[in-house]
């Protein structure tokens, strides 16, 4: 009988204990994908307006990108899928939190121009309607603010984001289903059809695609892609920048090349807030993050739990809440540019001895006049804007809410480049008293990343103009301490309080709370637009689970 040499029964023993760990390896990988729901990711996500989007977001991460590098290509994506909400002359409040836990807030939405109608506060509307026209035209700052995201954060070449867009834009795709049940509404059909974007957005006998229609965006395919090629500086300093001028001035606008050239991104810390068992990071302002804080940090105080659910206990949480929004509604003058303003008009929003003198303001019984919650009239509401939230397989986390504020913005379309104007300034309206070059807008928008102790990310944030607080705040409510998945957290119907206090609510709401508040002294209203859409992400115990709000039809992606 051979003798068995030493050396080949120490390598087959090394080859058994090699094949003994990469089995339980795999059957330990093979447990973990198993803990993790059919509608969840193991390595990164997005979460934007639409399918579509997401998975062009999607396939960035695939392809080695970084969460910016997703969400760029994601928002370039929503600006032909939902153009209304935004677009490249518009602007954006992003929050970003990095691989080792930093948390910062790009800020780059629009600022006034140097040269601006002297009496624009008096053209403010008076009543619920889109403010049209040039002279509410703030200097756009998206393209200027994804190239300084991507500089800092961004992995793939800058012109790889553009070409999913680029090659939608010129070979055209059929027209949206929410795009085209939003063109049929008489309010938005009007809108467009009256004005230079019948040019993009209309048959050739001058009325509204329908659903199903080829939309197309030649033009626009063109400055996308003369931007790939050049960067940012085609815009600001460029060709397109000088064409885009000469349209804005042909309709009466004041932007400049010098506007165009003096713009600056914002960068800085995000603010931080407690919120028990969670740390919620926001932008500061001018953004509407201290107002979304404020109404979370009086509920944490209420102590809620998924008991509060039921019953007249349930009553009794929505009450608080709608005492918390009617508060809120009474702060927004104090959500002001600290470039150009008081620095800490907002400070006491998230201060714990302000937050628990308003607390005890909140009866259990009873509601009150609008007098009692401020003495200032709030502003008129309105709707736009878009979220996108990513979560790469590094860690990496992006909030991104992008606007050109109100629906289709001022409705000014430059021919010369495909762009869409923004009417930004409008958000002045009823919040200030003065208007100064340079400053920036108050705004509803407020991107946020949430962690929790036990190491969980949220990336939530949301669209709908005046309702993005509301439907951030239930979201957050529900996900955090109601017990809600985070899928049911976000498609909860609402309750939002408008500008007058009134409480209206989203069809579907529980009968039962309504008839509860009306008797309770609350003044239930009829708003008709529930446009408020919630886009999220959330790694937990290693599974991501992305939430695209089905109000807007979206999708989410990831792998």
């Amino acid at each position: 009988m051979a003798k068995v040499k030493p050396w080949l029964v120490c390598c087959f023993v090394l080859l058994g204990l090699i094949c003994a760990v990469a089995l339980v390896c795999l059957c330990i990988a093979s447990l973990v994908d198993r803990g993790c729901s059919g509608g969840s990711f193991r390595h990164a996500a997005v979460s934007a307006d639409s399918k579509l989007c997401s998975e062009i977001g999607r396939n960035m991460l695939q392809q080695g990108g970084s969460a910016v590098d997703g969400a760029i290509a994601a928002l370039l994506c929503t600006s032909l899928v939902n153009p209304q909400s935004m677009g490249i002359g518009g602007g954006s409040i992003v929050t970003i939190r990095n691989r080792t836990g930093s948390v910062k807030v790009y800020n780059f939405r629009e600022t006034v121009p140097r040269s601006f109608k002297s009496n624009l506060i008096n053209d403010c509307p008076s009543t619920f309607r889109i403010s049209t026209g040039s002279q509410w035209i703030g200097v756009p700052g998206e393209l200027l603010g994804y190239e300084t995201l991507h500089k800092h954060y961004g992995k793939l070449p800058w012109a790889k984001l553009f070409e999913p867009t680029i090659r939608l834009a010129r070979e055209g795709f059929p027209l949206p289903a929410f795009l085209g049940k939003f063109l049929s509404f008489n309010i938005v059909k009007d809108h467009v059809e009256k004005s230079a974007l019948c040019e993009v957005f209309c048959n050739k006998n001058k009325t509204v695609l329908s659903t199903g229609d080829v939309l197309k965006y030649p033009k626009l395919a063109e400055t996308m892609e003369t931007i790939a090629e050049q960067g940012a500086k085609a815009f600001y300093s460029g060709k397109i920048g000088h064409d885009l001028i000469q349209d804005i001035k042909a309709a009466g606008g004041t932007l400049t090349m010098e506007d165009l050239k003096s713009f600056q991104v914002k960068v800085c810390d995000a603010w931080s807030v407690n919120l028990g068992d969670a740390q919620m990071h926001i932008p500061p302002p001018p953004s509407g993050g201290p107002l979304l804080a404020f109404i979370l940090r009086i509920m944490k105080e209420f102590s809620l739990t998924p008991e509060s659910l039921i019953g007249d206990k349930k009553i009794q949480m929505y009450h608080h809440y709608v005492e918390a929004a009617k508060f809120a509604n009474g702060q927004k003058r104090n959500i002001k540019d600290p470039d150009f303003n008081n620095r800490k008009s907002a400070d006491h929003l998230i201060d714990p001895s302000f937050i628990n003198r308003i607390k005890k303001m909140i009866s259990s019984n009873s509601t009150h006049d609008v007098s009692y919650y401020s003495n200032i009239k709030p502003p008129q509401d309105h709707f736009g804007t878009t979220h996108v939230s990513v979560l790469d397989k590094d860690g990496m986390t992006v909030s991104a809410t992008s606007t050109i504020n109100q629906l289709f913005g001022g409705a000014v379309y430059s021919s010369k480049t495909g762009i869409i104007l923004n009417n930004e300034l409008a958000d002045f309206c009823g919040r200030a008293d003065t208007v100064r070059a340079g400053e920036q807008p108050p705004s509803s928008m407020a991107p946020v990343i949430l962690e929790t102790k036990s190491g969980g990310i949220l990336a939530i944030g949301g669209s709908g103009g005046s309702m993005i607080t509301t439907g951030v705040a239930l979201s957050v409510i529900n996900r955090l301490w109601l017990g809600m998945n985070l899928k049911d957290a976000i498609a909860a119907p609402i309750v939002f309080v408008n500008s007058t206090n009134d409480v209206n609510l989203e069809p579907n709401f529980d009968k039962s709370v309504e008839n509860g508040l009306r008797d309770l002294g609350h003044n239930i209203g009829n708003w008709s637009y529930f446009f408020n859409v919630v886009n999220a992400v959330e790694r937990e115990n290693g599974c991501i689970t992305a939430v695209s709000d089905s109000r807007k039809l979206g999708m989410s992606a990831g792998y």
